[in-house]
């Protein structure tokens, strides 16, 4: 039996241990549970991002201006130059893509960490494309091919994404992205 966490290596040995809490009364009050947003289109759609990406919303936390979502570009193609304000944590799914800015190219598995700050621009060459789990915080402000700033995306940005997509194909919104 491992002591770890208290499991053993059966599982008709489960069982849910109540834990001391000195605060359990606040915590009753005001504790936000976690969530699951299951894999089923109807816990979270892919809303379309442009012509050739769409995303699944996966989190929304108005608090700190976290989200997090798959990016899918669906074939060979690119997320324009825009710049974070924020922290960015993303893990390669499937596909592969790279930054212009950038000599190293992500696959399934690699981790990307973004710093607030720097500008770049997103690429995947892959014949399928690319499936990004991102994690991010604060805006992303998007710039065109001269410079010139087009639109700042942020957690409020991305919740009226999913909602008016929802809205106009008569989905139900999934409270469980809200945190």
């Amino acid at each position: 039996m491992s002591k770890l966490g208290g499991l053993s290596k059966t599982a008709e040995n489960y069982k849910i241990i109540e834990v001391p809490e000195n605060h359990k009364k606040v915590l009753d009050r005001h504790l936000i549970p976690g969530g699951f947003v299951g894999h089923e289109e109807v816990d979270s759609p892919w809303v379309p991002f442009g012509d050739n990406a769409a995303i699944r919303h996966l989190a929304f936390d108005v608090r700190q201006n976290w989200y997090g979502n798959v990016l899918w570009i669906k074939s060979p193609g690119v997320i324009g130059t825009h710049k974070h304000r924020g922290q960015v944590l993303m893990m390669c799914l499937e596909g592969s893509v790279r930054y212009l800015e950038y000599d190293w190219v992500a696959k399934p598995g690699d981790f990307i960490s973004e710093t607030p700050g720097q500008a770049h621009t997103l690429v995947t060459d892959h014949p399928q494309g690319v499936k990004l789990f991102g994690w991010m915080q604060g805006a992303n402000e998007f710039y065109d091919d001269t410079g010139k700033f087009i639109e700042t995306l942020d957690v409020w940005w991305f919740i009226n994404h999913y909602e008016t997509y929802c809205r106009e194909n008569k989905l139900p919104i999934n409270k469980q992205l809200y945190r």
